[in-house]
């Protein structure tokens, strides 16, 4: 089977890029809406509707959700994808849905995709909220939760640029975890069957994007929802998409979700997820903190009429303008950078830095500057 081709064949054209929100969904929603399959299951903090998607009639079951926060995008695109293969009236989607059950919470936090913020409309993160249940959304999760009782949880997130796999200096393009159910981060027979899955899907996406696939940390924390969920005894799966080379926009890491997602059903379709993986899973690298989106190295500053070569490095804020996410860069660290990666990265050369403030770098100031007095750089990257 061509999975990039699935994928081309089966790509949902009417969304793209980072920012999404109800709007951006509801068409789509509403055209695979072919049997009643779309419900409104409550509302959010600003009275925004949260809409179930269930579809298929296999005894395994099913449970994804997405935009629990809601700035992150990249799974929602991809379960659509997914959702418009299992539409396809191919061979594979009937095989899907006569053994599976999905129900899909598509976008949780509707106001946080609308503000473009981690946390929804009363600033509470609900991916910490799986015990108190303060919020209408964290409610309505666990409540169909309760009813639908599922076989898997997919835990659907993006991570930020930052991460790395490990200290390879490739970026963690999609990161897993099994969720531990205990602070001893014991494994028992729901965990494992994470743990399996995870380990399957590595082996695939290993073919697509070789070193780039990492391994969340599994510090336990009942009030996060996979961890509670695994508690609960049901197999849960965090997935987090990341960076990929020059794909800011997510679309190259949205096809490697829709990927794995495919893999993982498969495997659970045809019955090989094998007994034991936990080594594999557990020689998956780390995430780790170790990216920068831009460093420069060998910079010479004047500093109080002391010259010194310096580096430094800047990070881009998404920063929500008039309904359009915009990319800025701004510096984020000074001189000390052992350990740590550009995923751009420039040498100075000794060149001196001067801008139109005091001619040294400072933190949270945008990154435009030259170099030399003919090298331009605005919003980090060398204006052309």
């Amino acid at each position: 089977m061509n999975l990039e081709q699935l994928f081309l064949d089966n790509k949902e054209k009417t969304i793209e890029g980072r920012y999404l929100t109800l709007e951006s969904i509801e068409p789509i929603l509403n055209r695979i809406n072919t049997d009643n399959q779309l419900s409104i299951i409550g509302q959010s903090v600003q009275g925004r509707p949260i809409y179930k998607y269930s579809i298929g009639t296999g005894k395994t079951k099913i449970y994804l959700w997405s935009q629990m926060h809601g700035n992150e995008s990249t799974t929602t695109k991809a379960l659509f994808d997914f959702l418009n293969l299992l539409h396809s009236g191919s061979d594979l989607a009937k095989s899907f849905l006569d053994n599976f059950t999905f129900c899909c919470l598509p976008m949780l936090n509707p106001d946080g995709a609308v503000l473009y913020t981690r946390a929804n409309a009363n600033e509470i993160d609900l991916n910490r909220d799986s015990q108190d249940l303060t919020q209408p959304e964290s409610k309505l999760l666990r409540a169909v939760f309760e009813e639908f009782k599922p076989d898997y949880c997919y835990n659907l997130h993006d991570q930020r640029t930052i991460f790395g796999v490990a200290d390879t200096g490739k970026p963690a393009t999609v990161s897993f975890l099994a969720p531990s159910y205990n602070e001893e981060r014991e494994i028992n027979d729901s965990r494992q069957k994470a743990i399996n899955l995870i380990a399957g899907m590595n082996e695939v996406l290993q073919k697509f994007i070789p070193g780039q696939i990492g391994r969340f940390d599994d510090s336990f924390n009942i009030n996060c929802i996979g961890d509670t969920f695994q508690f609960l005894g049901v197999p849960t799966i965090l997935f987090e998409a990341g960076h990929y080379p020059n794909d800011y926009e997510r679309e190259v890491t949205r096809k490697y979700i829709f990927i794995a997602l495919v893999s993982s059903f498969k495997f659970l379709n045809e019955n090989v997820i094998e007994t034991n993986r936990t080594d594999d899973y557990l020689n998956i690298p780390q995430n780790k903190v170790v990216f920068y989106d831009f460093i420069y190295k060998k910079i010479k500053i004047n500093y109080d009429g002391n010259e010194k070569i310096t580096n430094f490095a800047a990070q881009y804020k998404e920063e929500l303008v008039e309904g359009k996410i915009n990319f800025n860069a701004y510096i984020a660290k000074l001189d000390d950078l052992d350990g740590f990666f550009g995923h751009e990265v420039f040498d100075g050369q000794g060149g001196l830095y001067e801008d139109d403030d005091e001619n040294f770098p400072k933190l949270d100031q945008k990154a435009n500057f030259c170099l030399d007095k003919n090298i331009n750089f605005v919003n980090g990257l060398i204006k052309k």
